[in-house]
């Protein structure tokens, strides 16, 4: 979080708020007039979608101006109730209906797919990265769905929030599911102004994204779906269709599959008591202690995020033993609710201020929300504390190795833990920097390693694999700046580590 601008501080001086008041309004005032300079450059095919992004942006940039320091009093965070939080082995036990297709007609699946694959060293959308046997994020997705479809003769929908960075190339590529048996729909993410955090204007100069305006603009977080979903006119046809909820979640997370046990908790609840905002999480590890958390809080359940929590008690809410659980990003939304709450413009969600540097070294802000933070604008929210498998997701090229690996069997598209490992947590794989960019990671491989017994893999420098390598226990390779360590073909590293500069190991 950035600290807001001293202008904005509390002050008991009258004079001083009446001061601090005008100060704001001053730049309100210029802000929006940068606004309308910007939309006059605006090609007349985008002027209106153009238009309609602002007005969101202005109302978030009046809310980022009013409020004054952390928007929430630690204090008053209380834990959940328990009933607040089921367990997933609860909803499980309900068993499923003779009828599931009828429940699968009234559900869309959205995914998020506004990211690029930047930090793993790739141009493009994230999604388009090849993650098993030659297959995307999309592909697998659209296998998962097709195969709903099939499997129950069912007609459910996948729907892709694309950003400005990602609609191109994303749409080229939906071509070749023509002839798949699953309805793909897109809409775009909103786009917004980085803006100076000096001045507080915005950095572009025209409504363009090439040449001095590429880093100007950017999409405002996940938290935008609700009102670019409903902008694009997809929520209306897809309530007309009779769809009743959508499964949000992240594309790059391969354990965000469709679960029918959820989805029927969700359709056999008495009308006055279903849940409007369904949460997945899931038991925190210490590789998730930044994640956010449920809390109670002024009687409402509340997602809290690391970003909200006052420096003092950050320590606080990383510990696993006071917060249990964290949001996988996977979520079940009624979709009459988000209507309803649009038109009534009753979203309530916080305010993530983002800092960035662009290449030139100014110092930008960007104002963005996050999908989960609305939960406490819903009615009878839930969260359902599901098994880790649930939670997959591909940051980097140590979860890629992991998912191309053997630990994971794959069917239909979903990934699942091999029956032939002993323990069901996934090994902890930390690649050094010689692995980052996928390019590269390939190249080091020959062949993905057997790891089905490894717990613990650590690599650091100039590393290569060769085919069938098996990796058990703990293995720790490092080579030294300069030196080069070969893993030959066939070895078998158990309990191991290497280090020097080995171009051959016994084995």
């Amino acid at each position: 979080m950035v600290e807001r601008n001293n202008l904005y501080r509390n002050s008991p001086n009258a004079g001083m708020v009446e001061f601090q008041e005008k100060l704001r309004l001053q730049h309100e005032n210029s802000m929006h007039t940068e606004l309308e300079k910007l939309l006059t450059t605006a090609k007349p095919s985008e002027a209106e979608i153009s238009r309609k992004d602002f007005e969101g942006f202005k109302k978030l940039f009046h809310r980022f101006l009013q409020e004054k320091g952390p928007s929430i009093d630690w204090a008053k965070i209380q834990r959940p109730p328990e009933d607040s939080i089921q367990p997933y082995e609860k909803i499980e036990l309900k068993g499923l209906p003779a009828d599931v297709a009828s429940s699968l007609n009234k559900l869309a699946v959205v995914k998020l797919n506004g990211g690029l694959g930047t930090s793993m060293g790739c141009k493009g959308p994230k999604s388009l990265i090849s993650v098993r046997n030659e297959n995307t994020f999309l592909d697998l997705t659209v296998q998962q769905i097709e195969h709903l479809n099939k499997s129950y003769n069912a007609d459910v929908p996948l729907v892709l929030m694309n950003s400005f960075n990602t609609d191109e190339d994303t749409k080229k590529i939906l071509q070749k599911y023509t002839h798949h048996r699953v309805k793909i729909h897109t809409f775009n993410q909103s786009r917004y102004p980085r803006i100076n955090k000096e001045s507080l204007l915005p950095v572009a100069t025209n409504m363009g994204l090439t040449g001095e305006n590429e880093e100007a603009w950017y999409p405002p977080g996940h938290g935008d779906i609700y009102t670019s979903f409903f902008n694009s006119g997809l929520l209306d046809k897809l309530i007309a269709e009779g769809k009743e909820y959508i499964f949000v979640s992240n594309i790059d997370n391969l354990g965000a599959t469709v679960d029918l046990h959820i989805l029927n908790h969700l359709m056999n609840q008495p009308s006055d008591k279903r849940c409007e905002f369904v949460m997945e999480v899931t038991d925190k590890t210490r590789a998730d202690v930044k994640g956010g958390t449920l809390t109670q809080y002024d009687g409402k359940l509340r997602l809290l995020e690391i970003a909200q929590v006052p420096k003092a008690h950050v320590d606080e809410f990383k510990s696993v033993t006071k917060f249990k659980i964290f949001n996988t990003n996977n979520l079940w939304i009624s979709l009459p609710a988000i209507k309803r709450l649009h038109v009534k413009n009753a979203m309530d969600m916080e305010i993530i201020v983002n800092p960035k540097t662009l290449d030139g070294g100014l110092n930008v802000i960007q104002l963005e929300t996050a999908v989960g933070a609305a939960m406490k604008s819903f009615d009878n929210v839930l969260g359902i504390n599901v098994p880790r498998s649930r939670f997959l997701p591909v940051k980097t090229t140590s979860d890629l190795l992991l998912v191309m690996s053997n630990l994971y069997s794959m069917n239909a598209g979903s990934l699942t833990m091999s029956p032939k490992r002993e323990f069901p947590t996934t090994p902890h794989v930390k690649l050094g920097s010689s692995f980052t960019k996928v390019r590269d990671f390939l190249k080091r491989f020959e062949s993905i390693p057997d790891m089905l017994e490894l717990d613990h893999l650590t690599v650091s420098g100039d590393v290569t694999f060769g085919k069938q390598v098996t990796l058990k226990g703990t293995v720790i390779i490092i080579a030294n700046h300069g030196d080069r360590i070969d893993i030959p073909a066939g070895a078998i590293l158990e309990n191991k580590i290497v280090s020097g500069n080995l171009r051959i190991l016994d084995h």
